[in-house]
């Protein structure tokens, strides 16, 4: 008998929302798949019909994060509207990978696919120091998105991202 594929998905979807729940509270070691399952009201044989491990299940989350901003079109879209669509539509993973217990691994790798381009910024691509203009701007702006995190998103969206485009716009001043 073959499974109806939104039910499938809806399965699988379940397995991610708990594992990003949990793992905004604690690191990926303290994590088990018999806890997923509890929470998830599936029995473990059903988690390993998905997914063969709960690292495997990080990858799921991290590269369908890294999957959606390489695919989305963000030609003629503000970088920061293309923050919020990406917050829109992946903020429960983004929670979790860039909360607490995230690996840096992760944010390198997020940082290698945002579309920021450095020709964006005062310098251009050749100069020596546009790589660290880059690595700057995009440092802070992740850095100010996991702050807000961990303040218990303590001001509004559009707060956060008014903040970081009056920031973006006077260090391009200098």
């Amino acid at each position: 008998m073959k499974k109806q594929p939104e039910v499938t998905e809806k399965t699988r979807q379940v397995f991610v929302d708990v594992f990003c729940d949990l793992y905004c509270k604690k690191p990926i070691e303290k994590i088990s798949v018999q806890e997923i399952t509890n929470k998830a009201r599936y029995n473990r044989s059903t988690f390993y019909q998905y997914f063969c491990d709960i690292y495997e299940l990080l990858a799921f989350v991290e590269n369908d994060v890294l999957d959606y901003i390489s695919k989305k079109d963000n030609r003629g879209e503000p970088e920061i509207a293309g923050m919020v669509a990406l917050y829109d539509e992946k903020g429960t993973y983004l929670n979790a990978l860039l909360g607490d217990y995230g690996s840096n691994r992760f944010v390198e790798r997020l940082k290698a696919c945002v579309p920021l381009e450095v020709r964006n910024f005062p310098l251009s691509e050749d100069n020596p120091l546009a790589p660290y203009l880059y690595e700057f701007h995009i440092s802070t702006v992740l850095s100010l998105f996991r702050l807000w995190q961990r303040r218990g998103k303590d001001i509004s969206l559009d707060k956060l991202l008014a903040l970081i485009i009056e920031l973006v716009r006077v260090e391009r001043m200098y």
